[in-house]
């Protein structure tokens, strides 16, 4: 029996019976059910050690289905910076549910609920992340206002934050958060917005007397000073209009100093000061030489500079305000690579710089970015970030990696097509693509494969995608006849005529299990293998497609990458470098199999895997049927090691029977 001089056991042992009378209850009766747990979940969490006892009771909660039928039943597609409005509503439900899911979150990132739908690895990272937006509500009580919205409940965010903060290691969680903050920069994604909120958060605590940090955070100072203080003009940071004076005053040496620490800034970080673009836009009337130091730009970046000195001008004075910063790093990467001298290229920045946007593009784009700026700058911005940095593109929290795919290859390859793209979409609010021969119309086309339109994207993204997304799924239903994976049709008419019209899959479609392995290996060698297709380079990225595991090695769904190149690494592993658009590339899948993103001889952007461990996690690719590789030269060890790694991950449960006399996972 429970005491009742124990007031904490006895709320835990209603909070119990809430539990499973949520639990034994029918699907229909259940809503009713749920309301009786978040009211005793209230009272035990604002107890003390009611956030360790609901963490203990996360999987009996789950299981009893108090987040069925809402966002936080699918845990591993929660964004992390929408926990403090969550924590923070005026909703007590709202605040609840977060609550409990954050403490969820915490059992299944200790070790302690083995969920079959985020790993332990994912969990972590998660509350790093949530800690990090909330960093406010973890150091300061309520104020006034949290208070009045919220009452009482108001102290239960901060009770919940500092139980995370301690079971993760509080005196590390500084720390943890600067290192992913440079893991997430090495890959210099587009969307900069969660970092720079991380980087806030840090300098609001570090600037507080009131907040001790003890010996943690001492590698933020570079994160800090690289948004608020790059230079000497504002190491400060004085404000805009007091930087915009101190330019007028400053001579040419100073200039060039102040032009100097901007651009190694920018570019040892990939984020760019709001200072930056005040900067631009004052040496864009004083000289084109501090110009180029101001961009960090190497000859290449210079000659095309100035040879297209007009069009430069006129994307700055467009496009560059220190409400689209980043627009500035777009520019520096787009003239660094040289794209301008591709014929095309200039007419079609000319069009878009005066491009009139249709009704249903302004308003996405006021509704995502604001009305600071005009909605073609923003516009703007994302397309010189997105033709500067085509391996930043990101899905968001959508199951749009097609077409987020298509936009990266076409960045990266056909940067005159992707600005047509844009066009269509951000002008007439429609695409027409072909497929086979017949015109596809994302006017007229279904339903994409996201439920609801995306909004969590980089400004092009955010107008093309919806039309692409649209055509992708219409591309889809007209081979919903024809036996076979329907990417066979599918790719090479939506990405474009680079990619293989020869198509390789280890899946049977029908049944889901694993057919024709070894055909399917020896033909991935012989097409992409250095040794054995003659070392040939790949010419043109290529789409293809992953199964996507845990870091239990655990199946979770199928995936599309780009493959980019085939080569050794600085320590003579051949690897695969590739595209990967779900926004951080850097994951654990299982058995070993940890995809890198530095440190391997990757490019910003690229992730890589050692041959083999890339190719065990692959099921479909496209390849030249006139290229003739050497299928005969892989030795049978090779591609045992292969297979061994499949069947202990993905391919477990998808083994066909006839193979289960091989040894140790190896073919027959």
């Amino acid at each position: 029996m429970t005491s009742t001089s124990d007031p904490q056991a006895a709320l835990a042992a209603r909070f119990d019976q809430a539990v499973k009378a949520l639990d034994a209850a029918p699907a229909f009766a259940k809503p009713a059910r749920v309301q009786r747990v978040l009211d005793t979940a209230r009272k035990l969490l604002l107890s003390e050690g009611g956030c360790a006892a609901i963490a203990a009771r996360a999987e009996a909660i789950e299981r009893a289905g108090l987040f069925h039928g809402s966002d936080w039943a699918a845990p591993q597609t929660l964004v992390p910076t929408l926990s403090r409005a969550s924590l923070t509503a005026a909703d007590a439900n709202t605040v609840l549910i977060e609550a409990i899911s954050e403490l969820r979150l915490l059992a299944v990132a200790r070790g302690r609920y083995e969920h079959e739908l985020i790993s332990a690895e994912h969990a972590h990272h998660h509350l790093s992340q949530v800690l990090a937006i909330n960093l406010a509500l973890l150091f300061h009580p309520p104020d006034e206002a949290q208070r009045t919205r919220q009452g009482r409940l108001a102290e239960l965010p901060r009770r919940v934050l500092q139980h995370l903060a301690g079971e993760i290691g509080y005196e590390h969680v500084i720390d943890e958060l600067i290192a992913e903050i440079w893991r997430i920069l090495q890959q210099r994604p587009i969307q900069t917005g969660p970092v720079r909120q991380m980087i806030t958060q840090i300098a609001i605590c570090q600037a507080d007397p009131a907040i001790d940090l003890g010996a943690s955070g001492q590698g933020a100072d570079r994160l800090i000073s690289s948004l608020f203080g790059p230079t000497h003009g504002c190491r400060e940071d004085p404000g805009l209009d007091v930087y915009r004076a101190r330019l007028e005053t400053m001579d040419a040496g100073t200039l060039q100093f102040e032009a100097g620490g901007f651009a190694r800034a920018m570019h040892d970080t990939g984020l760019v000061s709001p200072y930056h673009p005040v900067l631009i836009r004052f040496l864009l009337t004083h000289s084109d030489h501090l110009l180029a130091e101001a961009l960090g730009l190497s000859a290449t970046g210079r000659d095309c500079l100035l040879c297209y000195r007009d069009l430069v001008q006129a994307l700055i004075e467009t496009a560059v305000t220190p409400d689209t910063a980043q627009a500035v790093y777009g520019l520096a990467l787009l003239l660094e690579r040289g794209i301008l001298y591709q014929q095309p290229l200039a007419p079609a920045l000319w069009r878009q710089l005066g491009l009139e946007l249709c009704p249903a593009a302004r308003t996405k784009l006021v509704l995502a970015f604001g009305e600071q700026v005009e909605p073609g700058a923003h516009l703007l911005e994302g397309v010189l970030c997105m033709l500067g940095q085509p391996l930043g593109v990101g899905q968001g929290n959508n199951p749009t990696c097609q077409s987020a795919r298509a936009l990266s290859m076409w960045a990266y390859n056909d940067p005159d097509y992707l600005l047509q793209m844009v066009t269509w979409a951000a002008r007439d609010d429609e695409i027409i693509m072909h497929f086979e021969g017949q015109a596809l119309s994302s006017r007229n086309s279904g339903e994409g494969v996201a439920a609801e339109a995306p909004i969590d994207l980089d400004p092009v993204s955010l107008i093309v995608v919806p039309h692409l997304d649209r055509i992708y799924a219409e591309m889809g239903r007209r081979c919903a006849d024809r036996s076979g994976d329907p990417h066979r049709w599918v790719n090479p008419e939506f990405h474009g005529w680079w990619s293989g019209r020869g198509f390789r899959i280890n899946v049977d479609v029908a049944s889901g299990k694993i057919a024709d392995l070894e055909d399917f290996l020896r033909h991935f060698y012989a097409s992409y293998h250095p040794y054995y297709n003659g070392n040939q380079p790949l010419i043109h990225p290529q789409p293809a497609g992953i199964a996507i595991t845990d870091s239990a090695a655990r199946f979770i769904g199928w995936h599309a990458i780009t493959i980019l190149r085939v080569a050794l690494d600085p320590t003579k592993i051949m690897r695969v470098y590739f595209y990967n658009p779900n926004n951080d590339s850097g994951q654990d899948w299982g058995d070993g199999v940890t995809v890198s993103t530095s440190g391997n001889g990757e490019r910003h952007g690229e992730a890589s895997l050692p041959f083999e461990q890339f190719t065990s996690r692959l099921y479909i690719f496209h390849y030249d049927p006139l290229e003739h590789g050497e299928l005969a030269g892989i030795s049978r060890d090779e591609l045992d090691r292969v297979s061994g790694y499949l069947r202990r991950s993905w391919g477990a449960e998808r083994w066909p029977e006839a193979a289960e006399s091989t040894v140790d996972g190896g073919l027959r």
